[in-house]
Formats: structure tokens, C-alpha cells, sequence
């Protein structure tokens, strides 16, 4: 997908945030005193050295649903870019897993209002928490057009790892969710984040991507999503050294030479021609012995192996154990 200039930065989520907030939670948020200045650096994955400091959550909206509850809270650890998070319980579980669900740019939060989707999540017996990445949606503002996504992938990598981190700070606190058995689901650059993250934090244990951004070099030559009048900029060496120490290629190398507990599954969509054949085999290459990987030959075979009867987070359901849940932990039990 090409970026328009004409594309919506703003999103539907954000104007909701505007219109459910409380003035009084408004005026909170306002009075609240500034962040510390952030030492924070893009190519180093872990949060040590970063300065982020997380300010107390906000909750927006709850909506209690017969089968779930959804809550729609802003969070926020870096000066002028709070995020909305979705966390999104099933009924009936007291301290359910949790998965971070992430897709790629340019999707928004607006996935997290389809309750349809929300039924899929918590089916498998985890709450999900959802949210955008960087320089995406709700969090693109105050910037020239010429800056985006791609044009900053540093930040919006980067930045969105630390997120990823962050948002597991944050779910730890609460005595609602078993922070202990996490996984994270990405889409395309989601999935990039992904691998990244787990590969700077231990705390993830499953990590389930579908045709995940990387191999910088041959992406940023090939892929569609840069435009054509654009490449050249990114194709200089300045630039590409920007992004290399966020390669989900090296880190996936780095992951079969040095085995952790962590579990991988890499979904392949071979029908989707946005992805470069080059860029599928190096990933494919560096993930080998690693992870599992698993190929869709066709559009067809996605819909019957996938989304046929929900089936998209049945690995997720085997590698966090959820339909094992002790007795202990069935509310009211």
C-alpha cells in the first residue's frame, strides 16, 4: 500500500478518546506534572538507559459485554504522545494470559471496536492488549507530512519496541491479568516489533507474526510501501545503518545461535505480492531451526486454515496453555 499524502492521520479511536474522556480526567491529565527528559535511543532495544517513566493510566470508556469487557485506557511515558491502549478480558476467567496484538502500519485502533474480532480474541481463553505503533493513527501528529513511518523507521521501530515493553510494566500491575504467560501477535511492521521485542525481553513467551517487515536493504528497494520518488533517501548507506541494529534478520540469526524458552511461528502469506520474494527468503534463511514456519500458498488456503471458524490465534491457545486454565483461576471458583 502506497502512503497518500491525502491519508487520515487521525483516527475515529482518537476522536471516541475525545468525546468519552471526563473533563475532570481531562484536567488530571493536564495537571500532571512533565516527564523527566528521555535518554531514550531507537537502535537499542531494551528499555535500560531509556528514561521512560510511565504517568498513571487513564481510563477512558469500560464496556461490559455477556462474553467480555473491553477498557479503553491512555497511557503514556514520553512527552506529547499518549496511547490508547485496549485491554480486553474474557467473562468468566479471573486472571486470564494476556496477548499483545499489533498490526502493521497503517492500521489503527478501530480493529479493538469490532466486537465480532473481540469474540475471536477471547475465545481462546487470553485477554488481548491492543494498541498502534508509533507514528501510526492517533500517534502521528504534530509533525511535517514528509515526516512518517518509513521516512522515521528508526522511531517507529524502535519507539514502538520500548512500547511493547512498557505496555508489559503496565500489565503487570494489574491483579486481573497473568502477566506471567504473555505472547505478542504482529502484522507486517507488528511483526517486526514483535520479533524484536522478545528478542530484548524475556518476559514474552510465544510470538506469533504473519509476513513481517525486515531484510532493510532489500525491503526498502523492492517494497511498495515506499514510494518510488522517496527510495533513493533510503537506500543511502546513513540511512540504512540507521536501521540495522533493528533487522527482526539479525535478531532471528542471533535467536538460532542462542536458543531461549521463547516459542516463534512465522506466517507466510505467498499470495501477498506488498512482500518482497527476497525479503521472505532471508527471513525464512535466518529463522531456520528457530522458528516454525508456515507458508499460504493462496488466498484460499489462508481463509480455510486461518480465519475459517476463528482459527487465528489456535497456536497462541497451545503455547500459553489456555485451555488447561486451573480451577483456581475460573472466576467464582
Amino acid at each position: 500500500m502506497f502512503r497518500s499524502p491525502s491519508m487520515p492521520r487521525t483516527s475515529f479511536a482518537a476522536c471516541l478518546l475525545f468525546s468519552i474522556l471526563t473533563p475532570a480526567l481531562w484536567s488530571q491529565q493536564a495537571q500532571a506534572p512533565a516527564q523527566n527528559p528521555s535518554t531514550e535511543r531507537w537502535d537499542i532495544l531494551s528499555l535500560t538507559g531509556s528514561g521512560l517513566h510511565a504517568q498513571p493510566p487513564i481510563l477512558g470508556q469500560k464496556d461490559t459485554l455477556p462474553d467480555f469487557t473491553r477498557e479503553l485506557i491512555q497511557v503514556q511515558w514520553r512527552d506529547n504522545d499518549p496511547m490508547d491502549l485496549y485491554v480486553i478480558r474474557p467473562a468468566g476467567i479471573a486472571k486470564p494470559p494476556v496477548v499483545l496484538v499489533l498490526y502493521s502500519y497503517p492500521t489503527d485502533t478501530a480493529k479493538f471496536l469490532n466486537n465480532a474480532l473481540c469474540e475471536n480474541f477471547i475465545r481462546h481463553g487470553f485477554a488481548v492488549a491492543g494498541f498502534v505503533s508509533a507514528l501510526t493513527g492517533s500517534r502521528y501528529h504534530d509533525r511535517p507530512m514528509k515526516q512518517w513511518f518509513v521516512s522515521q523507521l528508526p522511531e517507529s521501530i524502535g519507539a514502538s519496541v520500548h512500547d511493547v515493553q512498557m505496555v508489559i510494566n503496565y500489565l503487570e500491575t494489574r491483579s486481573d491479568l497473568d502477566a506471567d504467560r504473555v505472547g505478542i501477535f504482529g502484522q507486517g511492521s507488528g511483526g517486526t516489533i514483535a520479533i524484536l521485542a522478545a528478542a530484548t525481553d524475556s518476559r514474552i513467551q510465544a510470538v506469533d507474526v504473519m509476513d513481517p517487515w525486515g531484510d532493510w536493504p532489500n525491503w526498502l528497494a523492492k517494497s511498495p510501501q515506499v514510494p518510488e520518488s522517496e527510495r533513493p533517501a533510503y537506500l543511502r548507506p546513513e540511512f540504512l545503518a540507521s536501521v540495522a541494529p533493528l533487522d527482526p534478520v539479525h535478531w532471528l540469526t542471533q535467536w538460532r545461535k542462542h536458543p531461549t524458552h521463547t516459542v516463534i511461528r512465522i506466517q507466510e502469506n505467498l499470495f501477498n505480492l506488498a512482500m518482497p520474494e527476497d525479503v521472505r527468503r532471508q527471513m525464512e534463511t535466518a529463522a531456520a531451526g528457530s522458528a516454525e514456519i508456515v507458508e499460504y500458498h493462496s488466498r484460499q488456503e489462508y481463509l480455510e486454515k486461518v480465519s475459517t471458524n476463528s482459527r487465528m490465534l489456535d497456536w497462541m491457545q497451545s503455547k500459553l496453555d489456555t485451555k488447561n486454565l486451573s480451577a483456581d483461576n475460573k472466576a467464582g471458583s
